[in-house]
């Protein structure tokens, strides 16, 4: 029987940060997910440094990588944690009410208008569930960053993660009455290239739409080169432009479908559906795992009763 003694056995829970470590590649990251201080977590490493007796891991300017020594550690011990965090959650969800803190990532326009809307009821039907709502239109590394949930509009979630349908959606192409008093109704997608059209901002300057009229072998696309003398990446921000009277713009329903009208936005080429710039539905996501917390899955019924009529465009 080997002698270890005290001074020469790690923490569990130092063996855990670095786990965590691995994932975020990021002390500050690491801090936030466990709820402790940066200098903790600086600590904790240097002390399990110490007691392993090589470095674990390689600090750089931008980045927190591990060693080959620290890799091998996280490679052999993290699918015990994982085993204890989904017994413990198992266990948990046996206490009665969901409990706990959701931390839930959702695009900007979308969470503002259809998610933080429904959340005081979930909150008020789960009180002892937490949420952290954070709202960014980039895409965050669930598992990096500690989120339980993303909320997605897409056309193809990730085959990496778990994945509730939550509503279908659809773009819309859209411009205010007076622009087209002033400019002319296009009636074939081709006539854009001479109108001013409001893009949504991606990577590379480069902007065209591609649109589809029908179905199977008859169905027929056009794909145009857009421009315009305004780009936002942000949904609301372009359907406020286009209300003003700026130009046309591709949309996603949930944010023009409350202002469809004929003296707020005018739907064009309805003959016409736009393919592959919005997703055509909303999703939740998480990492898979192979048991789904409780209060997790309470959140995503709850988004999915909340969201499941879609979005209006009558």
């Amino acid at each position: 029987m080997n002698n270890v003694t005290a001074a020469a056995t790690p923490a569990f829970a130092d063996l855990h940060l670095l786990t965590v470590l691995a994932e975020t590649r990021s002390y500050t990251q690491a801090a936030r997910r466990l709820g402790i201080s940066k200098a903790s977590v600086s600590g904790r490493i240097a002390e399990l440094e110490r007691v392993a007796g090589v470095p674990l891991v390689r600090r750089t300017t931008r980045s927190v990588g591990l060693t080959q020594a620290g890799q091998q550690l996280v490679d052999e011990t993290r699918g015990a944690f994982e085993r204890i965090a989904h017994s413990f959650a198992g266990i948990r969800d046996l206490a009665g009410s969901p409990r706990g803190l959701l931390r839930v990532s959702a695009p900007v326009a979308l969470g503002r208008q259809h998610v933080a809307p429904v959340l005081p009821a979930f909150l008020q039907q789960y009180p002892e569930i937490r949420l952290d709502l954070d709202l960014s239109d980039r895409f965050v590394n669930l598992a990096q960053e500690g989120f339980d949930i993303a909320i997605r509009h897409t056309q193809a979630p990730p085959e990496t993660h778990v994945a509730w349908q939550l509503c279908p959606s659809r773009s819309l192409l859209v411009a205010s009455p007076d622009y087209l008093r002033r400019h002319g109704t296009p009636r074939h997608p081709s006539e854009l290239s001479g109108h001013a059209c409001l893009a949504y901002l991606r990577q590379g300057g480069h902007q065209a739409w591609s649109f589809e009229r029908g179905a199977g072998r008859k169905a027929e696309r056009v794909v145009v080169n857009v421009e315009g003398p305004f780009r936002a990446n942000n949904s609301e921000v372009l359907r406020d432009a286009v209300l003003a009277g700026s130009g046309i713009a591709l949309l996603p329903d949930f944010s023009a479908a409350a202002h469809l009208g004929p003296r707020q936005l005018v739907p064009l080429l309805p003959e016409w559906r736009p393919l592959g710039f919005f997703g055509d539905a909303i999703y939740a996501i998480r990492p898979w795992s192979p048991q789904v917390p409780r209060a997790v899955q309470c959140l995503v019924d709850h988004l999915r009763g909340a969201m499941k009529a879609g979005f209006s465009v009558a």
